[in-house]
Protein backbone atom coordinates (compact mmCIF):
# COMPACT_ATOMS: atom_id res chain seq x y z
CA UNK A 1 0.00 0.00 0.00
CA UNK A 2 1.48 3.19 -1.09
CA UNK A 3 1.92 6.38 1.67
CA UNK A 4 -1.59 8.06 -0.27
CA UNK A 5 -3.31 5.02 -0.20
CA UNK A 6 -2.63 4.54 3.68
CA UNK A 7 -4.99 5.47 6.28
CA UNK A 8 -2.99 7.76 8.50
CA UNK A 9 -4.15 8.96 12.20
CA UNK A 10 -5.98 12.85 11.42
CA UNK A 11 -8.25 14.95 12.71
CA UNK A 12 -7.58 17.57 15.82
CA UNK A 13 -7.37 20.89 17.20
CA UNK A 14 -4.53 22.42 18.30
CA UNK A 15 -4.44 26.18 19.91
CA UNK A 16 -1.35 28.57 20.31
CA UNK A 17 -1.68 31.84 21.92
CA UNK A 18 0.73 34.60 22.36
CA UNK A 19 0.22 36.32 26.24
CA UNK A 20 1.71 39.21 27.90
CA UNK A 21 3.79 36.73 30.13
CA UNK A 22 4.46 33.50 28.01
CA UNK A 23 2.23 31.06 25.44
CA UNK A 24 -0.27 29.12 26.16
CA UNK A 25 -0.69 25.63 23.85
CA UNK A 26 -3.60 23.52 24.06
CA UNK A 27 -4.82 21.07 21.88
CA UNK A 28 -7.63 17.87 22.57
CA UNK A 29 -7.15 14.39 22.72
CA UNK A 30 -9.12 12.32 19.98
CA UNK A 31 -6.68 10.62 17.04
CA UNK A 32 -9.45 9.70 14.29
CA UNK A 33 -8.80 7.26 11.51
CA UNK A 34 -11.36 7.91 8.86
CA UNK A 35 -14.73 7.31 10.76
CA UNK A 36 -12.95 5.29 13.58
CA UNK A 37 -12.02 6.90 16.97
CA UNK A 38 -8.03 5.52 16.91
CA UNK A 39 -7.60 6.57 20.58
CA UNK A 40 -9.38 8.98 23.03
CA UNK A 41 -5.52 9.57 25.17
CA UNK A 42 -3.61 11.08 21.81
CA UNK A 43 -1.05 13.11 22.97
CA UNK A 44 -0.46 16.07 20.44
CA UNK A 45 1.56 18.68 22.98
CA UNK A 46 5.39 17.55 23.17
CA UNK A 47 7.63 19.60 25.33
CA UNK A 48 10.98 20.32 23.70
CA UNK A 49 13.07 22.16 26.03
CA UNK A 50 12.47 24.21 29.43
CA UNK A 51 10.27 26.67 27.79
CA UNK A 52 9.65 25.31 24.11
CA UNK A 53 6.84 22.93 22.77
CA UNK A 54 4.95 22.01 20.05
CA UNK A 55 1.75 21.13 19.04
CA UNK A 56 0.86 18.20 16.41
CA UNK A 57 -2.06 18.07 13.99
CA UNK A 58 -2.35 15.33 10.86
CA UNK A 59 -0.25 12.11 10.51
CA UNK A 60 0.82 10.88 13.58
CA UNK A 61 3.91 8.74 12.32
CA UNK A 62 5.06 11.87 10.71
CA UNK A 63 4.74 14.52 13.62
CA UNK A 64 6.05 12.25 15.57
CA UNK A 65 9.21 11.47 13.95
CA UNK A 66 9.40 15.44 13.66
CA UNK A 67 9.02 15.54 17.57
CA UNK A 68 12.39 13.07 17.99
CA UNK A 69 14.23 14.59 15.43
CA UNK A 70 13.92 18.72 17.17
CA UNK A 71 14.25 17.02 20.63
CA UNK A 72 17.71 15.73 19.60
CA UNK A 73 18.89 18.77 17.76
CA UNK A 74 17.82 21.09 20.91
CA UNK A 75 19.75 18.67 23.32
CA UNK A 76 22.84 19.01 21.00
CA UNK A 77 22.56 22.83 20.93
CA UNK A 78 22.03 22.69 24.93
CA UNK A 79 25.07 20.61 25.03
CA UNK A 80 27.24 23.07 22.35
CA UNK A 81 26.40 26.40 24.14
CA UNK A 82 25.61 25.35 27.56
CA UNK A 83 21.96 27.58 26.96
CA UNK A 84 18.57 26.57 25.57
CA UNK A 85 18.12 27.38 21.88
CA UNK A 86 15.64 29.98 21.18
CA UNK A 87 12.14 29.27 20.15
CA UNK A 88 12.75 31.08 16.69
CA UNK A 89 15.97 29.26 16.11
CA UNK A 90 13.77 25.85 16.84
CA UNK A 91 11.06 26.67 14.90
CA UNK A 92 13.55 27.10 11.88
CA UNK A 93 15.60 24.00 12.41
CA UNK A 94 12.22 22.35 12.28
CA UNK A 95 11.19 24.28 8.97
CA UNK A 96 14.27 22.97 7.55
CA UNK A 97 14.18 19.49 8.05
CA UNK A 98 10.53 19.41 7.32
CA UNK A 99 11.45 21.06 3.48
CA UNK A 100 14.33 18.71 3.00
CA UNK A 101 12.07 15.77 3.12
CA UNK A 102 11.62 13.75 -0.18
CA UNK A 103 8.02 12.97 0.87
CA UNK A 104 6.25 16.30 2.27
CA UNK A 105 5.05 15.05 5.88
CA UNK A 106 1.21 15.60 6.57
CA UNK A 107 1.48 17.50 9.61
CA UNK A 108 0.57 20.73 10.96
CA UNK A 109 2.80 22.11 14.04
CA UNK A 110 2.98 25.08 16.34
CA UNK A 111 5.98 25.76 18.08
CA UNK A 112 5.54 27.64 20.73
CA UNK A 113 7.39 29.07 23.57
CA UNK A 114 9.16 32.19 26.32
CA UNK A 115 12.83 33.13 25.72
CA UNK A 116 14.57 36.42 26.20
CA UNK A 117 12.81 37.96 23.47
CA UNK A 118 9.22 37.25 25.08
CA UNK A 119 6.34 35.10 23.73
CA UNK A 120 6.56 33.31 20.25
CA UNK A 121 4.31 30.70 18.27
CA UNK A 122 5.57 29.68 14.77
CA UNK A 123 3.15 28.13 12.39
CA UNK A 124 4.77 25.02 10.23
CA UNK A 125 3.42 23.55 7.10
CA UNK A 126 3.61 20.41 5.19
CA UNK A 127 6.18 22.15 2.64
CA UNK A 128 8.60 23.88 5.78
CA UNK A 129 6.82 27.47 5.27
CA UNK A 130 7.20 29.08 8.64
CA UNK A 131 5.36 32.16 10.38
CA UNK A 132 5.03 33.67 13.53
CA UNK A 133 1.54 34.94 14.46
CA UNK A 134 -0.20 35.90 18.03
CA UNK A 135 -2.56 33.00 17.78
CA UNK A 136 -3.49 30.49 15.48
CA UNK A 137 -5.39 27.15 15.43
CA UNK A 138 -4.81 23.79 13.58
CA UNK A 139 -6.31 21.08 12.33
CA UNK A 140 -9.92 19.97 11.04
CA UNK A 141 -11.52 21.50 13.91
CA UNK A 142 -9.75 25.06 13.65
CA UNK A 143 -12.51 26.75 11.76
CA UNK A 144 -14.65 26.46 14.89
CA UNK A 145 -11.60 27.38 17.27
CA UNK A 146 -10.70 30.79 15.31
CA UNK A 147 -14.25 31.86 15.68
CA UNK A 148 -13.91 32.33 19.55
CA UNK A 149 -10.11 32.95 19.08
CA UNK A 150 -11.21 36.25 16.98
CA UNK A 151 -13.76 37.65 19.19
CA UNK A 152 -12.02 36.46 22.84
CA UNK A 153 -8.04 37.16 22.09
CA UNK A 154 -6.14 40.27 23.08
CA UNK A 155 -2.25 40.74 23.02
CA UNK A 156 -2.64 41.84 26.59
CA UNK A 157 -3.99 38.81 27.91
CA UNK A 158 -2.19 36.86 30.78
CA UNK A 159 -1.32 33.09 30.68
CA UNK A 160 -4.08 32.43 33.10
CA UNK A 161 -6.75 34.57 30.94
CA UNK A 162 -4.96 32.68 27.53
CA UNK A 163 -5.48 29.30 29.38
CA UNK A 164 -9.14 29.81 29.44
CA UNK A 165 -9.38 31.66 26.22
CA UNK A 166 -7.99 28.17 24.36
CA UNK A 167 -10.42 25.96 26.47
CA UNK A 168 -12.85 27.95 25.30
CA UNK A 169 -12.29 27.76 21.87
CA UNK A 170 -11.39 23.74 22.62
CA UNK A 171 -14.55 23.39 23.47
CA UNK A 172 -16.22 25.06 21.03
CA UNK A 173 -14.43 22.51 18.03
CA UNK A 174 -14.95 19.79 20.17
CA UNK A 175 -18.87 20.25 20.19
CA UNK A 176 -18.98 20.81 16.37
CA UNK A 177 -16.20 18.65 14.76
CA UNK A 178 -16.60 14.93 15.35
CA UNK A 179 -12.69 14.25 15.05
CA UNK A 180 -11.79 16.56 18.01
CA UNK A 181 -13.04 15.59 21.45
CA UNK A 182 -12.44 13.21 24.51
CA UNK A 183 -10.86 16.41 27.05
CA UNK A 184 -7.74 18.54 26.51
CA UNK A 185 -4.41 19.35 27.17
CA UNK A 186 -2.91 22.96 28.13
CA UNK A 187 0.56 23.75 28.58
CA UNK A 188 1.64 27.14 30.32
CA UNK A 189 5.27 28.49 29.21
CA UNK A 190 6.89 31.10 30.62
CA UNK A 191 10.84 31.36 30.46
CA UNK A 192 12.51 28.79 32.19
CA UNK A 193 8.73 27.10 33.17
CA UNK A 194 6.90 24.52 31.96
CA UNK A 195 3.20 23.50 32.98
CA UNK A 196 1.42 20.96 31.94
CA UNK A 197 -2.39 21.31 32.76
CA UNK A 198 -4.73 18.36 32.11
CA UNK A 199 -8.59 18.19 32.02
CA UNK A 200 -9.83 14.62 33.89
CA UNK A 201 -12.28 13.22 31.97
CA UNK A 202 -14.57 9.88 32.54
CA UNK A 203 -13.15 7.50 30.01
Amino acid sequence: MSRNEAEVLKGTTTIGIVCSDGVVLASERRASMGRLIASKRARKIHQIDDSTALTMAGSVGDAQRLVRIIKAESNLYRLRREEPMSVKGTATILANVIAGQMFPPIVQLIVGGADGTGGHIYSLDPGGGMLEEKMLSTGSGSPVAYGVLEDSYEESVDVEEGRDVAVRALTSAMARDSASGDGYDVAIIREGEFEFVQEEVEA
